[in-house]
């Protein structure tokens, strides 16, 4: 039998390959190994969730399982990923549980389960509960007053998790006009309350009216095209998009470009250092970061670490130097000396504030790191096991020197398999689209072949 967690989580289709029955086993699981781990009789659960249909059932079945099994719980409800980190901290809970997808369609679900710290749960912790899960160790149910009860925090969670975010910046941001879309994913719970805690910016809301099923559809960071042609048409400062849990944050300059998480750390980056703030002088990022911003820091005397994909690897690498600000392309910032994860409305607000005490406009700032052409590519496989058989392919190897060397010094290739999804991602960047998307074609195709 596979294994239930994947590099974020626990990840499926509802009702296919996770459902409230899982979800049951998975709370009382948890109660155990916490309960086994901090000695507790009744460890303290906080819980939340993104804005999915089946998000109400997967809670439902999370929280039965946890009180069953002895566990109290903090109900957040609707709230993004990293508020759940940090309000799991500031109630002194011994586990934090988002149930979400992230960018993914309404139809896939998932479990991510943070530890008392705000941090990813340790894999020792993680491979109790899929043992307890996986081999039916049945868990011992409690009964009488030993039974796990229920908080519900939902609104003042959301306060203070706001608080928190106002309290990151030092500036009011006077004079801005900005674009926000909640991806009618879990900003719509805050992002609207946030950005009114800053009354001389306008900031206008769109993507905000959940119903269940048009999370990410066709919207947020994922979508940003729409974002993009009206913050040009409306002469906004600024546009923001998040994701389906806000974990995550692209921006849209005045000129209606992207300004990715590339771009975002290496304009956060700029101003730390300019005040002599940005730890080790370092940026830490992954291997799917463009050639133009690894141009970027080498050009302006930063020591660019590289890690593998996944903001666990980049926080990772963090946490080992002590450093402060790291994240992916794909718009996961951690900005360390305030969140414990990739946080979007936090992301967002520090960018707005460098944009803001810069007096430049955005895309002014975000000339300093130029965007090489970049083509990314996704192949669909049936199965973890051809995943590996493609990746060991001699044949894709050898056909991957060949285009790198074609490419020489003016670009890059990755082929890499995605850890959430069935696909073989194929990254290309040259100076040229063409080229880029010419050698990227080859490489797909090759592997359609494997």
């Amino acid at each position: 039998m596979g294994r239930l967690f994947g590099t974020d989580g626990i990840r499926g289709v509802v009702n296919e390959n996770l459902n409230a029955d899982l979800a049951f086993e998975v709370g009382c699981a948890a109660a155990m190994v916490l309960a086994q781990d901090t000695g507790k009789k009744k460890p303290l659960v906080a819980i939340g969730k993104d804005t999915r249909i089946s998000s109400d059932l997967l809670e439902g079945a999370l929280i039965a399982g946890l009180c069953s099994a002895g566990a109290d719980v903090l109900h957040l409800g609707i709230i993004p990923t990293p508020a759940v980190a940090f309000l799991t901290v500031a109630n002194k809970a011994d586990a934090g549980i988002v149930i979400s997808a992230s960018h993914n369609p309404f139809e896939h679900n998932g479990i991510k389960i943070f530890n008392g710290q705000g941090f990813k749960l340790p894999d020792a912790l993680e491979n109790k509960i899929e043992d307890i899960v996986l081999f039916n160790e049945k868990p011992t149910l409690c009964k009488g007053a030993d039974i796990g009860q229920v908080t519900y925090l939902d609104q003042q969670g959301v306060d203070a998790y706001i608080e928190h975010l106002v309290s990151s910046i030092d500036t009011d941001l006077s004079g801005m006009r900005i674009l926000v879309d909640c991806a009618n994913g879990a900003a719509s719970a805050t992002a609207g309350k946030l950005f009114d805690r800053f009354p001389k910016l306008q900031s206008d809301i769109i993507n905000a009216d959940p119903n269940g099923v048009n999370i990410n559809k066709d919207c947020g960071s994922t979508h940003i095209d729409h974002l993009a042609a009206m913050v040009k048409a409306g002469k906004y400062d600024m546009g923001i998009a998040f994701d389906g849990d806000a974990d995550r944050c692209l921006a849209v300059d005045d000129r209606g470009e992207l300004i990715d998480g590339d771009q975002v750390l290496a304009i956060c980056g700029t101003d730390l250092d300019s005040r002599g703030e940005l730890v080790g002088k370092t940026l830490v990022a992954t291997v799917m970061s463009n050639l133009g911003f690894r141009i970027f820091a080498k050009e302006h005397g930063f020591q660019f670490l590289c890690t593998d994909v996944g903001d666990r690897n980049v926080l990772e690498e963090m946490e080992q130097g002590g450093y402060i600000l790291g994240g992916e392309q794909s718009g996961h910032t951690i900005f360390r000396r305030y969140a414990t994860t990739g946080d979007g409305e936090l992301t967002a607000l520090q960018l707005l504030g460098v944009v803001h005490k810069s007096g430049k406009r955005a895309s002014e700032l975000a000339a300093m790191c130029v965007r090489y052409p970049q083509v990314l590519l996704n192949v669909t496989v049936n199965s973890k096991e051809k995943k590996e058989e493609i990746m060991a392919s001699q044949k894709l190897k050898d056909a991957v020197s060949k285009a790198e060397a074609e490419l020489g010094d003016s670009g890059r290739i990755l082929v890499r398999p995605s850890g959430t999804e069935p696909l073989v991602r194929v990254m290309v960047e040259a100076t040229e689209e063409q080229t880029a998307q010419d050698q990227a074609e080859k490489l797909a195709n090759l592997i359609k072949t494997l």
